[in-house]
């Protein structure tokens, strides 16, 4: 892939920082003039126990902006930009950009375009923003700011440029990549995964600390006696990080819980033998060592307890995945590219019989339905 001459960020004027109602309002009123806007987010997951959007970065053809949700009581001035059809937001990697802003702000969105789906489309072989910059404009990002505390005040002026930066390219980026699809007939196929990504966008509910527990890595290693340790010592974590405000695995981490389940310490002094520091000892002793030597508790159910699917949805599923795989290894992309898992498994789940049941299942539009309509259901017969 050429590199390309993008805009020169030296010569564009230096982000404006909305932070008051009015600035919100009046910056609201101008984006719903323009036809594409690029959009990306900052957010404090690696500082917080409830994580939040702390920086919104927009960029039009003439202007960038930083939003400052922590001094705006109210972002609802944005949400008929993110909810307009004739207004394209340019994300890369959407989704998690599109939970967060759905989740804190109740933002809906359509008319998406995802650089890094456009990317993976198109074959790609490096699909992360800094190397597709690097590649493409020869531009480098300072990776140091991908680990930056977004929640802090004042933010660091290198932490703002980095920012902006991050949306200030997608718009060039988007036309290189709209030139590519329409060329190599893949831009109908990236309208319709653009649009099963804002459809498929579903917040969390609220943090809870049962649906984390299975998902420690070493759980499954453990007997039940030890699982029942690890437990309490999960709940009893879960309490400190939210006191604390900072994520579990800042308070001890997996491996530090799977160690004290396996040892079960029964002082001070053992403690640091599970591989406690003497800080984290002294600090959190007294109730590591209440939570390892308290009565057992109720077990959340685990994932491996699930309703198994029958035979014959496995078997279409199984059937399906191997079609895929060959499909993808031929055009030279990642599976999920020709069709999500979650598609695979609802085409399983209820097979359709002709074209018009197969495109009622969301993931399969009409490109799709064209293109593999007709292996999709002599597969789903003959596995059957």
């Amino acid at each position: 892939m050429a590199q390309k001459e993008p805009r020169a960020a030296s010569t564009v004027a230096p982000p404006e920082v909305i932070a008051t109602p009015d600035a919100l309002r009046e910056l609201a009123t101008r984006l719903s003039h323009e036809p594409r806007i690029a959009v990306d987010t900052e957010a404090n997951s690696l500082y917080a126990y409830h994580e939040h959007v702390c920086l919104i970065q927009i960029s039009t053809p003439e202007a960038n902006y930083l939003i400052d949700p922590l001094p705006l009581d109210d972002l609802s001035p944005l949400a008929p930009v993110f909810a307009a059809p004739e207004i394209e937001k340019v994300f890369h990697a959407a989704d998690y950009d599109l939970i967060m802003l759905r989740r804190d702000f109740g933002f809906t969105c359509t008319a998406l375009f995802d650089t890094m789906w456009a990317a993976r489309i198109l074959g790609w072989p490096r699909v992360g923003l800094g190397d597709i910059l690097d590649s493409t404009f020869d531009v480098h990002l300072d990776k140091h700011f991908q680990r930056y505390d977004w929640g802090k005040r004042p933010l660091d002026d290198r932490a703002l440029t980095y920012a902006w930066m991050d949306s200030y390219y997608l718009l060039d980026l988007r036309e290189i990549q709209k030139e590519e699809l329409i060329a190599s007939g893949r831009w109908e196929e990236a309208q319709e995964t653009f649009d099963y990504l804002c459809q498929t966008i579903h917040p969390p509910a609220g943090p809870n600390p049962d649906d984390f527990f299975w998902r420690i890595k070493g759980v499954h290693d453990l007997h039940p006696g030890e699982q029942q340790v690890l437990y309490r010592l999960h709940l009893w974590r879960d309490k400190q990080a939210q006191r604390m405000d900072r994520p579990a695995v800042k308070v001890v981490s997996n491996q530090r819980l799977i160690q004290l389940a396996q040892v079960q310490p029964r002082s001070y002094e053992e403690l640091t033998y599970a591989g406690l520091t003497a800080y984290q000892a002294q600090r959190f002793g007294n109730g590591i060592l209440k939570a390892l030597h308290s009565p057992p508790l109720p077990m959340p159910p685990s994932p491996c307890n699930h309703e198994r699917p029958s035979q014959d949805v496995l078997n279409r599923y199984n059937a399906l995945k191997a079609w895929r795989k060959d499909i993808a290894a031929r055009r030279g992309v990642d599976s999920d590219v020709i069709l999500p898992n979650a598609v695979l498994w609802e085409v399983a789940h209820r097979p359709p019989r002709t074209l018009e049941q197969l495109g009622d299942i969301p993931g399969i539009g009409p490109w799709r339905q064209a293109t593999y309509g007709s292996d999709l259901l002599r597969i789903v017969r003959s596995a059957t």
